[in-house]
Order: structure tokens, then C-alpha cells, then sequence
């Protein structure tokens, strides 16, 4: 028998021939046989994983033609007083459509779950709060807000990003914007609104953030359009995992590892297979309990610095809330004559700016100009050139509520408490609302109808 054959009691034999070549070579040459065969394994699952995003790309846009959208214009009285707590209640409510699709409906059907859009626009300087939603759960929306805003209006609108060219550059408009996305990871907080409250007197006193946002849409004139929308989508409570294990890290004083990514674990792979043979090759027992007793020492909260326990701290509340997968963004668009994105568009990322607070997250803004922009709001894509990340319903009550009385803004469509028929002959300054009330949907004179809880889409 040949040495390379290895007899088994089931009378069959194996050849050890590859292993025995194998097991010849110097270990230099034994790394570079390891490294090729794992590329190979490597490549071929990119490939794959490449091919089925492109199938699942194709699927979902053919589920997607199926659905219909419609764009919701909200109107709230004047003298009607919340806080933002009452649009993060509505934020809660929308939470119930979030649906889990079955492995088969994502990959071979397309299926996707189904997302909002909470937008702020001014139009020539006329601003209007805008909700879109898809057509199965305009119920839903209508009913989280009248819930907390019983006398608010809502008209169903066209929409109002036809106002622009579908294509970018052109010889009447030019368009720039900017995308938004976490400064650091999606389980840091940002700054929210409970921490917009001033103790300077006997009263607190609280300074609607909203006010420095409608500052720059205040701007817009004729000819002008400042658009603003936060894309968000309802998921389930897997993104709390990430917030429990940084907070485990941050206690046991152990930094979060970095990495290059794809790229830099492929780089990096003959480098850690060395390594781990020298380490192998050198092993010494004794360190290596000593190493282990020291990282299975608990740390203590007690033992943290106060900055550490307020990070980690915000890091519990924020999971401690549901939250959304968001986008944000922002477009800018004028006639030609008239375009001048400084104005606004730099004065609304510094109004974002207000959200950042030390040690903990804020945004960062990508400024982004012609046909990218524009895409990428009129679709209002949740995903188009990053990932999406993670806000709770109290970080999107922050960035998007309907603001204070105190916030003095001109021309931001309001709705009447009480309507009466005016003295006759009373001259009348006449203002025409630049969007198009569609003929279906709820009129604006009617009283919002009672909600029963079996209506309701998530009961």
C-alpha cells in the first residue's frame, strides 16, 4: 500500500497525498496555500451575495408599482398648545405597521415593508407640514393625529414635487441639497427636546428648536422652493442589542474595536494568519490565564467618570424608546436666475447643528447638487447613497413636530378654531395656497369623525 493511502475499517481507502504535500511545505508557503483557497471561498460569496441583492433589487421594484401614495397637507389651530411629547405619541401609533415578511416573501416575492415620509416645505415662502404615506394606512396616520391634534385638518394634496423638473440640469431650474446622517453610531443619542428647556427664572422656559428650522424656509421667495423630509420606516427591537453591548463595553472600560471594513479584513488576512501561527508556535499558558483573569474582572458603574455615566446613561433612554430606521434630507431648487443655496440651505444644516451634543451624536450633512438630490427626494428614498440608521420617536419628535405659538412664522398655513361669515365690504388680502386639494378625501370643514379602536389598522 502506498504511503499516501490510509486504509479504514470500512474497506474503502483515502488518499492523504494532498496532505502529505501539504504538510511538506515550509510554513510561509503553507499561509500562501491557505490564503489563495479562502480567497476563492471569499470571492465566490461576494458573487453570490452580489447576484441576489441584484434579484431582490428587481423584485422589489416590480412590488413596488403596485403601491399607491398619497401626500397629506396637516393644518393645526393657531392657539392649539403641545409639546412635541404629542408627536412622538403619533410616531408610536405609526410604529404598528411594522411587518416582518417571511425569508420567501423578501427574497422570491420582493415584498418590503411599507415607509413614511414627515416633510416640511415652503414654496415661495408659503410653509406647510406634509405627511406621505401609502394608500393602506393613510387610516393609520389620520388617526394618530387626530388623537393628539383633535382639531387639526388634514387635506389630501398632490404632490407637490411635480412643482420642479423631473431632470437635472435644465435651462429653467438648478437644484442643491444636502443628506444627513449620524456623526457617530446610531445608538448615541442626539440632542432632544427635553433638553431644550431653560431654567432662568422661577418658570422653565423652552425654546422650540423648530424655530431656528422655519427661520430659513421663512426666506424663500418667488420663484424658491425649500423642501425638507425624514424618511423613516417602523422596525422591530433587534437595534437595542448594539446600545446593550456598548453600554457592557463602556463599563468594563473596553473600546469598541475598529476595522477597515471588507476591504481591510481581506488586506489584513495573511497579516492576522502569521500572527496567530507565531502566537500559536510561541504559546504561553501562564499569560494567557493571567490576560483572561483581568478581562473577566466586572467593572462597576461606580468606578465611571461622570461624563461615562451620562453617555451611558442617554444610551439607555434612547433604546429604552421604539424607534425607526431615518433619512433626512434636504433640497433647495430656484429658477436660474434666482438660485442661491447659501441662503438657506447652509443656514438649515447649521440649524441641524443644534442637535449635537458632546460625547453622545448629532448630524452630519453631504451636501449634494443636481439630479442626485433631486431623486433621491421625489422617490424619498430611504436608502440611496448610505444606510439608513436608527432614530427613536423622541429624536424624530425633536426634528419634526408642529411648532409653539411662540414661534412666529410668517405664512405657515395654520388652521381656524372658530370660522364665521365676514362683515360685508371687508377688504381682504388674498393669499391662494400653492397646493392642489385632490377631489377624494376628508374635507376641510368637517370635524374629525370619532375612531373606534377596531378600525384602526393595527388593533
Amino acid at each position: 500500500m502506498e504511503p499516501w493511502l490510509l486504509e479504514t475499517p470500512f474497506g474503502f481507502s483515502i488518499d492523504m497525498s494532498f496532505w502529505q504535500t501539504f504538510l511538506s511545505l515550509p510554513p510561509l508557503e503553507m499561509i500562501k496555500a491557505i490564503f489563495v483557497v479562502l480567497a476563492w471561498w471569499l470571492i465566490a460569496i461576494l458573487l453570490f451575495r452580489k447576484a441576489l441583492n441584484e434579484w431582490m433589487a428587481f423584485k422589489q421594484k416590480e412590488h413596488l408599482k403596485t403601491w399607491q401614495w398619497t401626500v397629506l397637507a396637516v393644518d393645526i389651530p393657531a392657539e392649539f398648545v403641545q409639546s412635541p411629547k404629542a408627536v412622538e405619541q403619533i410616531f408610536v401609533n405609526l410604529s404598528g405597521a411594522q411587518i416582518n415578511y417571511s425569508v420567501y416573501e423578501r427574497y422570491f416575492e420582493g415584498k418590503l415593508p411599507r415607509w413614511f415620509s414627515f416633510e416640511i416645505i415652503s414654496i415661495e415662502g408659503y410653509i406647510q407640514f406634509v405627511v406621505r404615506t401609502e394608500v393602506s394606512f393613510r387610516d393609520l396616520v389620520e388617526a394618530a393625529i387626530y388623537a393628539q391634534y383633535s382639531e387639526a385638518e388634514i387635506t389630501e394634496v398632490e404632490d407637490y414635487v411635480t412643482m420642479i423638473p423631473e431632470v437635472f440640469p435644465n435651462t429653467e431650474f438648478e437644484a442643491q441639497g444636502a443628506e444627513f446622517s449620524l456623526a457617530e453610531s446610531e445608538v448615541y443619542p442626539i440632542r432632544t427636546y427635553p433638553e431644550f428647556e431653560y431654567t432662568i427664572s422661577k418658570d422653565v422656559v423652552f425654546t422650540d428648536p423648530m424655530a431656528a428650522i422655519l427661520e430659513n424656509f421663512s426666506r424663500i421667495g418667488p420663484g424658491e422652493h425649500l423642501w425638507m423630509q425624514i424618511a423613516i420606516l417602523p422596525v422591530d427591537n433587534s437595534w437595542k442589542q448594539d446600545g446593550i453591548d456598548l453600554v457592557k463595553k463602556i463599563v468594563a472600560n473596553k473600546k469598541e474595536p475598529k476595522t477597515g471594513g471588507l476591504v481591510g479584513m481581506v488586506g489584513s488576512a495573511p497579516e492576522w494568519v502569521l500572527k496567530n501561527a507565531i502566537q500559536a508556535w510561541n504559546y504561553d499558558f501562564s499569560v494567557e490565564e493571567e490576560k483572561k483573569k483581568k478581562e473577566d474582572a466586572v467593572g462597576k458603574v461606580s468606578d465611571l467618570t461622570p461624563g461615562a455615566k451620562a453617555v451611558i446613561e442617554s444610551i439607555e433612554d434612547k433604546i429604552s424608546k421604539l424607534g425607526f430606521k431615518c433619512r433626512v434630507r434636504v433640497l433647495y431648487a430656484a429658477k436660474n436666475e434666482l438660485f442661491k443655496p447659501h441662503k438657506c440651505v447652509q443656514g438649515l444644516i447649521g440649524a441641524m447643528n443644534q442637535f449635537y451634543i458632546n460625547n453622545r451624536n448629532g448630524f452630519k450633512a453631504k451636501i449634494i447638487g443636481g439630479q442626485d438630490i433631486v431623486t433621491a427626494y421625489k422617490t424619498r428614498a430611504l436608502k440611496f447613497n448610505d444606510d439608513p440608521y436608527i432614530l427613536n420617536i423622541e429624536e424624530l419628535a425633536t426634528i419634526w413636530h408642529f411648532p409653539l405659538p411662540l414661534v412666529k412664522t410668517p405664512l405657515i398655513q395654520k388652521a381656524n378654531i372658530k370660522r364665521g361669515e365676514p362683515p360685508i365690504n371687508l377688504p381682504v388680502e388674498h393669499f391662494t395656497m400653492p397646493l392642489k386639494s385632490k377631489a377624494v378625501g376628508p374635507k376641510i370643514e368637517e370635524k374629525p369623525k370619532e375612531v373606534k379602536l377596531e378600525d384602526l389598522p393595527y388593533a
